[in-house]
């Protein structure tokens, strides 16, 4: 099992400079974003694609620096209606995959997307708790005329290349949890389309990611290290179905998701947040049954820190992580 960092977090840095702070912290992996909703300066994408030279030259830039690249990141929302972000997600993700087979890299990140209500719409639509039929119309729209079609496409593409795409459960999209995962892989008859545990969105909906690895099994093909922490006495009050963000400035250069959207800011008290590994929940009460039950599903799985902690900087907060994790994985004997 190797354990490491998705890189985002270090964007700012060069991607020499990222892969020696990785390998100062102990780490072995390396995850570099594609595109979708960020940027990908650690990823010289077209040249890669344009000849082996530059394959080999930056593989060989991960080999001296002594980290294995085990995936790429293209979290987005390939199924937003609106036209000028689903299509660019889509094309991202598709190209990704081309990366992938071209690097040798045999994974990549992603989130199954989130389509209109109805055909015509422009803004993309969540349901949750279904009580109203109505409801579930949209919901068969969205997964039998929009999510089935095109995952199944992503299916053969991605296994043409030898490629496994690991879909992150993330709340406002179709697949959020391992029941939806499944409906996807069931429904689509895929092959090459299975999970990212990402326990930090499990946490905050209620589940037990150890429990959740355990269902899922062989349906696990990549995992993140990111925790949650749980304010109860916020929670008491707003739920965890909060929706007191606001929008951030224009002056304050609110991040780009696509098209005029952007990140919003999160409540000043909220009822959960992400936070450094070990910080929501105990290494050895948690981290370390996770990546014990991760282990027992493929030992040669990758393990990357994704660092959102607000408390702290980009290399502290991935420090701090980076210990937690690494002492988890020693005290599993992975």
């Amino acid at each position: 099992m190797k354990l490491g960092a998705y890189t985002a977090c270090l964007h700012d840095r060069s991607l020499d400079e990222t892969l020696k702070i990785l390998g100062e912290l102990g780490l072995t992996s390396a995850e570099i974003n594609a595109g979708g909703f960020v940027p990908a300066p650690h990823l010289p994408i077209d040249d890669i694609l344009a000849g082996a030279g530059a394959r080999e030259e930056y593989l060989g830039r991960f080999a001296q620096a002594g980290i294995t690249l085990t995936g790429l990141n293209v979290n987005g929302n390939p199924l937003n209606p609106d036209p000028r972000v689903g299509p660019r997600h889509a094309a991202d993700l598709h190209r990704a995959i081309d990366v992938a087979a071209a690097l040798g890299v045999k994974r990549i990140v992603a989130m199954s997307g989130l389509p209109a209500a109805h055909s015509g719409s422009t803004a993309a639509n969540w349901i949750v708790n279904p009580w109203d039929s109505q409801y579930l119309d949209i919901l068969d729209y969205q997964w039998q005329q929009v999510a089935i079609p095109f995952w199944k496409d992503v299916d053969v593409r991605a296994a043409a290349a030898d490629v496994k795409i690991c879909i992150e459960m993330h709340p406002q999209n179709l697949v959020f949890n391992p029941p939806t995962l499944q409906r996807l892989v069931e429904q689509t008859n895929a092959t090459h389309v299975g999970a990212e545990l990402d326990p930090s969105h499990l946490f905050w909906q209620g589940m037990d990611p150890v429990a959740c690895v355990e269902h899922l099994g062989d349906l696990v093909f990549h995992a993140a290290a990111k925790d949650t922490r749980i304010n109860p006495d916020n929670v008491k009050l707003y739920g965890v179905l909060d929706d007191r963000f606001t929008r951030t400035p224009a002056d304050a250069n609110p991040v780009n998701l696509g098209g005029a959207n952007t990140l919003n800011r999160w409540p000043r008290d909220p009822a959960w947040e992400f936070v450094a590994v070990g910080r929501g929940h105990g290494v050895e009460d948690f981290w370390v049954p996770f990546l014990q039950a991760l282990h027992a599903v493929d030992p040669d799985m990758a393990v990357n820190i994704e660092h959102e902690d607000q408390e702290f900087d980009q290399v502290e907060g991935l420090r701090l992580a980076a210990e937690n994790l690494l002492a988890a994985g020693a005290k599993a004997g992975i």
